[in-house]
């Protein structure tokens, strides 16, 4: 199974990249994990909303670029569905069981995705009402990814 993480921007922080590191090595006895990053569109405060459409929208066309045929999508998106792990488990597992071959997961920049990579998603996945940043959120992200492939095969994992 090869997962992929679709992301805007990079991260530059050691710690941030050490977790990733070692959730990526924990990860790898389940699913080849793929982290591919965007390069974020410069972004002033002040933007008019026909501007951050227009960043969001070029950004939009970058990760749309990244995502293959026969793949199963997942959007991080605030305005998507709250779910516990168990349940996040049981998505994985079935895309795998429907014959996906890769597994998406498109964490957006500041200002979000744009319209035509939510319609693009097979799901809309919110973590929590709550805004985190991009790069804690990969972290997080790819946390709960091998908590559902420890669920998927029985074996424990602090709840």
């Amino acid at each position: 199974m090869q997962i992929n993480i679709i992301s805007v921007g990079k991260i530059k922080e050691n710690y941030f990249k050490e977790a990733i590191t070692e959730y990526k090595k924990m990860l790898s006895n389940y699913a080849d994990l793929r982290i591919i990053e965007i390069n974020d569109e410069p972004c002033p405060e002040n933007l008019s909303d026909k501007d951050m459409e227009k960043v969001k929208n070029i950004e939009g066309e970058k990760i749309l670029s990244k995502i293959k045929n026969n793949s199963y999508t997942i959007a991080l998106d605030i305005k998507g569905k709250s779910i516990d792990s168990v349940k996040f488990s049981n998505i994985i597992e079935d895309a795998m069981i429907f014959g996906y071959s890769d597994i998406n997961f498109i964490i957006g920049g500041s200002l979000g995705l744009s319209s035509e990579v939510l319609k693009k998603a097979d799901y809309k996945l919110s973590f929590s009402k709550m805004t985190f940043p991009h790069k804690l959120m990969r972290v997080i992200l790819i946390e709960q990814i091998y908590r559902a492939f420890r669920i998927m095969n029985n074996h424990p994992y602090h709840k």
